[in-house]
């Protein structure tokens, strides 16, 4: 097809690798602008499987998700699958996340991990899955992207950076490390052209009014008797 037949049809119906693509719906937005600008469609992808991968659990990858966390419907779930330390709950809500609507699972395998996140995407009661998932095939991701798919539920896996070699089947992948005060964000896989060099995304913004500043390494502890006091739900064997 020519490049005159390709300008003239529908916006949207061809996407062209050198531009960001234009997905029917829009992006989530992520809470910080400059990452938001080099998505496709404006922020978070929807229905879709999205990789996070981090050089250590703590570096702040919790707190690129906090204004996304903050924005969730009254009446959903924030589904929370095998994190590596607990959700400390006092500075989670502190960051305006509802612990109410936080549902924590703790999977006893993980045959039993990757069945709780498809069953979480698949209820239909949660806006969002977060689950924390160290290994898993070509197979498995596919899956996990239909089931997001499928239920138009966004899920962040959070993976070890050397996964980040596998090929996947997820829309959005990204490679996050520690940067001072800061968080730098790679983009490795999106619908547009490769981005030359790292976002640079501030971690310690200015609270936001009545809140408290806290550090993004204060999100979780490794305390299992704060989240029973905390309002957590958690699940587990």
């Amino acid at each position: 097809m020519s490049a005159a037949a390709l300008t003239a049809l529908p916006p949207g119906l061809v996407w062209r690798a050198d531009q960001l693509a234009r997905p029917a719906a829009e992006g989530i937005p992520t809470g910080f602008a400059a990452l938001d600008a080099e998505l496709p469609g404006g922020g978070w992808p929807r229905g879709a499987l999205i990789e996070l991968f981090a050089e250590a659990p703590g570096i702040g990858e919790l707190a690129l998700l906090l204004p996304t966390l903050r924005a969730v419907p009254a009446e959903r779930w924030i589904a929370w699958i095998a994190p590596p330390h607990l959700p400390y709950a006092p500075a989670l809500a502190a960051a305006g996340v509802p612990l109410e609507q936080l549902l924590l699972l703790t999977p006893a395998s993980h045959a039993e991990l990757l069945w709780s996140i498809r069953q979480a995407l698949a209820s239909g009661a949660c806006a969002l899955v977060l689950a924390w998932l160290a290994r898993a095939d070509g197979a498995a991701l596919r899956r996990l992207q239909l089931a997001a798919e499928d239920s138009a539920t966004p899920l962040y896996l959070f993976r070890p950076i050397a996964a980040a070699r596998q090929p996947s089947p997820a829309s959005l992948r990204l490679r996050l490390t520690a940067d001072g005060d800061a968080l730098a964000v790679a983009i490795l896989k999106r619908r547009g052209p490769a981005l030359a060099a790292p976002l640079r995304l501030p971690l310690h913004r200015p609270p936001e009014p009545g809140r408290s500043p806290l550090p993004h390494h204060a999100l979780v502890r490794p305390d299992p008797v704060r989240i029973t006091a905390a309002g957590i739900h958690a699940r587990g064997r």
